[in-house]
């Protein structure tokens, strides 16, 4: 049973290894990357390469798609906003980038990786955070710098435009479960797995024994860690949640969370209180869960369609909307939440 928040956390690091009576090597190894846990459970006639994983998830922040870590390709987009000649970056930023402003525009705007200023300004998840509510002039003053629309890209050379900052933030964690993904097709001793990156997760394969994966999705209002259900399920899928339990702090009786509405400046005000994303693709579930949040129920529902995605959306009055692909995998468990059509 693998848990699925969509929460960040810290941990030391552990590593296990046990074998199996059919000589398939069974790794687990939890450590920290990407400013979140990863969990990973590897099956395997082969060698331990879980951390060969997550030395591959720290490359791609470093290297790639983090705007904290100078010299990065997205550090080096933003230092080159405004300038004519913009900037040429790998083929794997290249397609990150396509990706995202495609799932921008299906989503209409709602999300959008040219926010950063302002996730920067509400540093609602930030080790500093004030825990206040940003003034209105600030908050209209960078939304103006805001609009996926107004980045040019052309293949692999990609324009901003002057004072805009990109962040990936919003699929990046689902970019490392893509990663670790190809490192396990490439593997051909590598039978079967369960990768967790944060808030996004996928398996790999299937068990030995013939079993399905169980992954239990947070109860967004317990304080307690409980879960709201459980999805169960065979073979390879990837799998994601937002929500705005992850990362918020109460302000005159008012929730404020990281989420925000691009058109807006301010923490999405949807109905919904949780998503959770199944799909094909990390980059796509993790994109999906925010994009949906923001959205609401109705527009939500007819992006996944558009994406041949399935997903668990959970309202304010805890009515929880399950799409007909997953009824036959979705328990639910939490009291006080009730299925709904």
């Amino acid at each position: 049973l693998l848990l699925l928040t969509g929460c960040s956390q810290t941990t030391g690091e552990e590593s296990t290894m046990a074998v199996t009576e059919a000589e398939i090597l069974k790794y687990t190894n939890t450590d920290f990357a990407m400013g979140t846990v990863i969990s990973q459970t590897v099956y395997s006639t082969g060698e331990d390469l879980t951390a060969t994983y997550l030395d591959k998830l720290t490359e791609i922040e470093d290297n790639l798609i983090s705007w904290r870590v100078e010299g990065s390709e997205i550090d080096l987009l933003n230092q080159s906003a405004g300038k004519e000649e913009g900037i040429t970056v790998s083929d794997k930023t290249s397609s990150y980038l396509r990706q995202t402003l495609l799932l921008a525009e299906k989503s209409e705007g709602k999300l959008d990786p040219t926010i950063g200023k302002l996730s920067r300004l509400w540093n609602i998840d930030g080790e500093d955070s004030t825990e206040e509510v940003p003034d209105e002039e600030e908050i209209q003053t960078l939304l103006a710098d805001t609009g996926y629309e107004k980045i040019k890209q052309e293949e692999n050379t990609i324009w901003l435009p002057e004072d805009m900052s990109l962040d990936l933030g919003s699929v990046g964690k689902g970019i490392g479960c893509d990663e670790i993904y190809t490192l396990l097709q490439e593997n051909e001793e590598a039978k079967a797995a369960v990768i967790s990156v944060g808030g996004s997760i996928f398996t790999y394969g299937t068990k030995e024994d013939g079993s399905d994966w169980t992954v239990a999705i947070a109860d967004p209002r317990s304080e307690e860690g409980e879960y709201l259900g459980t999805l169960s399920f065979s073979g390879e899928k990837f799998i994601s949640t937002s929500g705005d339990y992850e990362k918020y702090f109460i302000k005159d009786g008012k929730r404020y969370h990281h989420i925000l509405d691009p058109d807006t400046g301010y923490p999405a005000e949807s109905g919904l209180i949780s998503t959770t994303i199944v799909c094909d693709s990390g980059l796509l579930s993790d994109g999906l869960s925010t994009a949906c949040f923001v959205l609401g129920k109705e527009k939500g529902l007819k992006l996944l369609e558009e994406y041949g995605a399935e997903g668990i959306f959970v309202d304010s009055d805890k009515n929880v909307f399950v799409t007909d692909g997953l009824k036959e995998q979705f328990s639910l468990m939490a009291e006080g939440y009730f299925i709904a059509e």
